[in-house]
């Protein structure tokens, strides 16, 4: 009878437990169908915005016409059901976001290869077909920033052809045609015309996308890849101070200008001796300077000196070897993942030697590139120069010196004996104007934002690096982040959202950073990314191999009264995140709120706009 009793009581006390639980999922359950009616609302005022805003968009009569597939008449269904959602209180940054996907649209290009007899989806930049791209109208250029952006649209068929043409099609095969714009002798594929972190773009990619099948099939083109960098493009000369380190020549590192190549010509002898203090706008300041140089004595007796008179002067930049560094490092981290679904002790061994050399990399840059009393990365003359000063060191900062820190490149333990190089983003003595950022520091005597180079005039190729440099910075190495951290990010992206003109919205090459009040060059010019700002590098999503994602957001708390950011397609999932200030207007008070969506399921909320928030799939 005793035991009988006991367990009466035993059921009794699970009942009440039973009733506690459904109680609370009861009032957890009503709380999350508040917060998901609100979610509905925000995805429908999104939706209704972008469909607006698109067929805006396609009535506009002075742009380019589309390269590929998508056009007015049918690019509103394709982006609607591809591109990731957006909206908050800020009308510019809201359309500024649906612009650039809709210039995204227009440089998607399907493209049949006559040399392998393969379809291939493509990314343009200019359109057309330009004597400086590949054969298919696409560049390698701008590869690495486009790859970061195009990652979110949820079909992944795209992004994935776009590398297979250019790690195994015909572009990593053919050698780039040697017409009137080839100002080099170095012959080399079309996948390395110019310098780019595509393998680490291939990484982004499949941390939102992943897909072990195709990884395991495109590894090896990946290596091969990398291992044409290595080979024509490293310093080869013993006892140099920048030997083993990657080289370029302005122009193919995008800036066909930089005063760290001006600095080195001005320091060379023999074939750059018109090259002075005095001269050297005559023969390195724009295109229309190149045909003076070519007429020169100095041209007419070092003819290998020159191509069509620009100097064959290789530099070692913060840009090409933070790109190697990104890719070796990608090639670590895939050959890694790789290995665990395709068991094999040769790839762990490929993982570790790839960790290695990108070890070796890495403490090279710092130990040479850094300069400890101008605290910045600068460039150097690359040691095995035919022509011109060898590994001598360019005073002046560009925002190249940057680039480390959008690959992670600086070490975490000693990240306090860097962080001086952060504050000349802020200095108007540096990179801080008052139209946007430039692209070397202002205070140096050679400034100049007018020419067409990169001697100060705005890049928005070089606002996407250094943004998201920044935003590593702030997550990765600093150790707390203040208000005036994240509003420095902002205040920088809210430059560049207003040159795009939102009222009638378009991007182009360049700017004037002091007083431009838009963008220069062609229309819808596709060479920088702007979602992939929004998306990682303020909201802070960010995407792992891990069956994870991490949000933490560097949205200054008094900016914004809400966003959305939802429809991203991440690990075969959807996720919506919203965040709001003030959920009830009845209510006083901070009721601020990050919730977090995965397949229509609220699975995470914080309420904290800032903190770091891991979500588990």
């Amino acid at each position: 009878m005793k035991n009988f009793n006991n367990w009466k009581l035993l059921c009794l006390i699970v009942i009440i437990l039973s009733s506690n639980i459904v109680l609370q999922v009861s009032c957890s359950s009503s709380k999350a169908i508040r917060l998901t009616e609100e979610r509905d609302k925000l995805q429908q005022l999104a939706a209704k915005q972008f469909s607006n805003d698109v067929d805006e968009f396609n009535s506009y009569a002075d742009r380019p016409a589309p390269d590929g597939a998508f056009d007015a008449g049918n690019n509103k269904d394709f982006l609607l059901e591809n591109a990731p959602s957006f909206i908050c209180s800020d009308q510019h940054i809201n359309r500024v976001y649906n612009y650039r996907w809709w210039m995204v649209s227009k440089h998607l290009k399907e493209y049949a290869d006559p040399e392998d007899q393969k379809k291939y989806w493509v990314v343009t930049e200019f359109f057309g077909v330009k004597p400086w791209a590949s054969r298919s109208g696409a560049i390698t250029c701008p590869a690495g920033h486009q790859f970061y952006d195009v990652r979110w649209l949820r079909d992944p068929k795209f992004l994935k052809s776009y590398a297979d043409y250019f790690m195994s099609g015909s572009a990593a095969r053919l050698n780039q045609r040697e017409n009137g714009n080839f100002l080099t002798y170095l012959s080399r594929p079309e996948s390395h015309h110019f310098s780019s972190w595509m393998i680490d773009g291939v990484d982004a990619y499949l941390r939102v996308h992943p897909d072990a099948k195709w990884l395991h099939g495109i590894l090896p083109d990946m290596e091969r890849h990398q291992a044409v960098w290595d080979s024509l493009f490293t310093v080869k000369a013993d006892q140099s101070k920048t030997q083993g380190l990657y080289k370029i020549l302005d122009l193919y590192d995008g800036m066909e200008f930089s005063l760290s190549a001006v600095l080195g010509l001005i320091e060379s002898k023999g074939a750059y001796a018109m090259y002075t203090p005095a001269s050297w706008k005559e023969y390195y300041l724009g295109w229309e300077t190149t045909a003076k140089a070519a007429d020169s004595p100095q041209a007419s007796a070092y003819p290998q000196a020159y191509r069509k008179g620009y100097p064959d002067f290789y530099l070692v930049r913060p840009s090409v070897n933070s790109y190697a560094y990104g890719n070796i490092k990608a090639l670590s981290s895939l050959y890694k993942l790789d290995e665990g679904k395709y068991k094999s002790a040769f790839k762990v061994r490929k993982s570790d030697m790839y960790a290695q050399r990108a070890t070796t990399l890495q403490t090279k840059v710092m130990d040479v590139l850094w300069n400890t009393e101008d605290q910045f990365f600068n460039t150097y003359s690359a040691g095995d120069n035919a022509y011109g000063v060898r590994d001598f060191e360019a005073r002046v900062r560009e925002s190249v010196g940057y680039s480390p820190w959008y690959f992670n490149m600086v070490p975490s333990e000693d990240a306090s004996a860097y962080a001086a190089a952060w504050d000349m983003l802020a200095s108007d003595k540096g990179f801080n104007n008052k139209r946007g950022m430039s692209t070397a520091e202002r205070q140096h005597p050679y400034y100049n934002e007018q020419a067409y180079a990169w001697n100060g005039r705005g890049w928005p190729f070089q606002n996407s690096v250094v943004y998201k440099a920044y935003a590593n910075y702030l997550r990765n190495y600093k150790r707390e982040i203040t208000d005036a951290d994240r509003s420095l990010l902002y205040e920088h992206i809210e430059k560049l959202t207003q040159l795009h003109n939102p009222d009638k919205p378009n991007i182009g090459e360049w700017y004037i950073p002091t007083d431009g009040t838009e963008f220069g060059g062609e229309k819808d010019y596709f060479h920088s990314t702007y979602p992939d700002i929004i998306i990682e590098d303020l909201l802070g999503f960010k995407a792992l191999h891990k069956n994870q994602f991490v949000i933490e957001p560097l949205l200054p708390a008094g900016e914004w009264d809400y966003f959305y950011l939802g429809r991203i397609r991440y690990h075969d999932h959807d996720v919506d995140i919203v965040w709001k200030k003030d959920w009830d207007e009845a209510k006083a008070g901070n009721q601020s709120v990050l919730c977090v969506w995965v397949d229509n399921k609220l699975v995470a909320t914080s309420k904290s706009l800032n903190k770091k928030l891991t979500v588990k799939l």
